[in-house]
């Protein structure tokens, strides 16, 4: 079966984690979490497999791509993670809740409290940034079905996105296995490359919400509908654009520096979305908000999604790199 055959079988609506994680499992099980890596020559289709699950359920787009980049960078990593097991990727790094590293060696023991857990109760495994004791960050590998691994309610407060349960996690002496080298989890060039499959899932969500728009415009002859399809249209061809070029130029040089090429990607995908969002919101009213769940989560969930950019500061960061820079056709 492949990954859209197993989509349409399965509910329009995820009530909660539990739900997310079953579908999580059944993903694993059936292969369908084994995309081809970033640089592989098959970085595009990676891309639509994303895309594919966030025009699905955004829900579960995030614990799916977090699982599928985890299964990546232990790949690029030289690490192997047992069958069966579904991952965690977990790098937020707020002030307030670190994660520390203490023992040298492979097997170390964890200490501290880490944010933005993404599924953190139905996973059976994590890969988290921690700091070791010369303040170096290290990634590390965690089952979290421990007694050293307490998995909290707090934290997370949500109605878009809810389901996720981004909630902090607590680790007292628990276990864990390094991962990499201190500091190789963001030198990797699978960092950046892995920061455009976040867009494409963006890209996704968007293109369902555009399809509801492209409906309505086949049944009623509304011509303000038509000019916000036409917008619609011209933001997401834009960004799909964007993406099938990001795509062959990771596969063209899979070992350069992704970082210029992540954040121009994201930036234009993530104004696409936004612009699907104003101009599907315009053209259908407040009717498909109140009448239609699967549309009213969708438009709750994706502008928190979005929210894994950072905004303009994502926007200085990229002026900054590319002021000393020439523009070309």
């Amino acid at each position: 079966m492949d990954l859209q055959a197993f989509l349409i079988r399965q509910p329009a609506d995820y009530p909660d984690t539990q739900a997310l994680g079953r579908c999580l499992r059944a993903l694993a099980e059936a292969g369908l979490d084994q995309l081809p890596l970033p640089g592989s020559g098959r970085t595009l289709e990676r891309f639509q497999r994303l895309a594919e699950v966030g025009g699905h359920d955004l829900g579960l787009c995030k614990l799916y791509e977090g699982h599928t980049d985890a299964l990546a960078i232990m790949a690029q990593l030289d690490a192997s993670p047992l069958p069966g097991s579904t991952w965690g990727m977990w790098a937020s790094e707020p002030p307030n809740a670190r994660v520390r590293v203490s023992q040298q060696g492979p097997r170390v023991t964890l200490d501290g409290r880490k944010a933005w857990c993404s599924g953190a109760k139905v996973l059976s495994h994590a890969l988290l940034t921690a700091w070791d004791e010369q303040d170096r960050q290290q990634l590390v590998a965690v089952v979290l079905d421990q007694p050293g691994v307490s998995v909290t309610d707090q934290g997370w407060q949500a109605v878009g996105m809810a389901a996720t349960g981004s909630v902090d996690v607590l680790f007292d002496s628990a276990q864990a296995q390094v991962i990499g080298l201190p500091g190789e989890y963001l030198q990797r060039p699978g960092f950046w490359q892995g920061g455009i499959g976040i867009a494409a899932c963006w890209y996704g969500a968007a293109r369902r919400l555009a399809k509801r728009l492209r409906t309505h415009c086949a049944q009623h002859e509304e011509p303000h509908a038509l000019a916000h399809l036409g917008a619609v249209d011209r933001a997401l061809h834009a960004a799909a654009q964007v993406l099938r070029a990001s795509a062959e130029s990771i596969d063209g040089s899979p070992q350069d520096n992704a970082q210029l090429l992540a954040r121009r990607a994201r930036a234009v995908v993530e104004q696409a979305a936004e612009q699907v969002i104003l101009h599907v919101g315009h053209a259908l009213g407040a009717g498909p908000y109140c009448r239609d769940r699967q549309f009213a989560r969708l438009m709750a969930d994706l502008p928190v999604f979005l929210r894994q950019s950072h905004a303009e500061r994502d926007l200085a960061a990229l002026g900054k790199q590319v002021i000393n820079g020439i523009w070309t056709l």
